[in-house]
């Protein structure tokens, strides 16, 4: 697996992967790599001739309370892991690469990225789509993996790749699931052990709340229900619990397909998200 730092150097190795109408697939990453990451890695093999991995930990994307400084890096580690998955090429960037000295152009997402996650962490959307069509304009790959952990980050980036005309095939990896249903996210490793064990009432009140609907259940009772779950579980706060048109995220109040359950809550200092269809 070749580790590249240099965009120049990027350009010709990409070309070089490509030779003989070879196709990319690119997960753009954090890093502090688990197995949810690596899923999205083994699709990326399965959908392209090679996977690209790219690992920045991207601070327009973090707020000023937010945990940039102490987010887990860990590059040597998540190297092999990449290896071992069969990675082709790792883009690990610097800030300094990532934006130069007078950088001044930025997306804006609107409405897609108001709500939710939006609401809470204001910007944050702006600077995830910043840096992935920096992302995208640097590695020019064929195809691009996003986890469907972050529902509204995923269809924010389909968004994007169909309003500025990057003719990239955007993909969703199913949600990696630990045993007792926690979705696996870099942040668990912040939890202590019993937030750890108090952590599985979340996708436990939301696949509850997602077949009620489904069964026909009035909408707002189910979810101020599932709400009420989370705070029993042991989580301190709820940020939202909300039905939401899986691809516009509009918020429902009946249930219409296709509908996704998306959420988060805070247990400790940690913010957990999550999210669940309703078929």
């Amino acid at each position: 697996m070749q580790i590249i730092r240099d965009i120049a150097m990027l350009h010709r190795a990409v070309t070089a992967l490509k030779q003989g109408g070879k196709s990319v697939a690119l997960v753009p990453t954090m890093g502090a790599l688990h197995d949810g990451h690596l899923s999205l890695v083994h699709m990326a093999r399965r959908v392209a001739d090679h996977a690209v991995v790219s690992i920045f930990v991207n601070p327009t994307q973090f707020g000023p309370n937010e945990d940039f400084a102490a987010y887990p890096r860990d590059e040597a580690r998540d190297a092999a892991l990449l290896v071992d998955a069969g990675t082709s090429l790792l883009w690990a960037p610097d800030v300094g690469t990532m934006y130069p000295g007078g950088h001044s152009t930025h997306i804006e997402v609107a409405e897609l990225g108001a709500d939710y996650c939006g609401a809470a962490r204001p910007g944050h959307f702006d600077g995830v789509a910043t840096v992935v069509a920096k992302l995208f304009n640097q590695v020019r790959p064929d195809i691009a993996i996003f986890g469907e952990k972050d529902w509204q980050q995923l269809a924010i980036i389909r968004r994007l790749a169909r309003d500025l005309d990057f003719g990239i095939d955007i993909l969703g990896a199913p949600i990696a699931r630990d045993t007792d249903g926690l979705a696996l996210s870099s942040r668990n490793a912040y939890l202590s052990g019993a937030q750890r064990a108090a952590a599985a009432a979340f996708p436990a009140a939301l696949s509850m709340a997602a077949k009620a609907i489904a069964g026909g259940a009035d909408v707002g009772e189910t979810l101020a229900k599932a709400e009420a779950a989370i705070i029993r579980g042991g989580f301190d706060s709820v940020d939202y619990v909300a039905l939401a048109d899986a691809d516009s995220l509009e918020r429902l109040t009946a249930f219409r397909k296709p509908a996704r359950l998306l959420a988060a809550a805070r247990i400790g200092r940690t913010r957990l998200i999550d999210n669940w269809p309703v078929e």
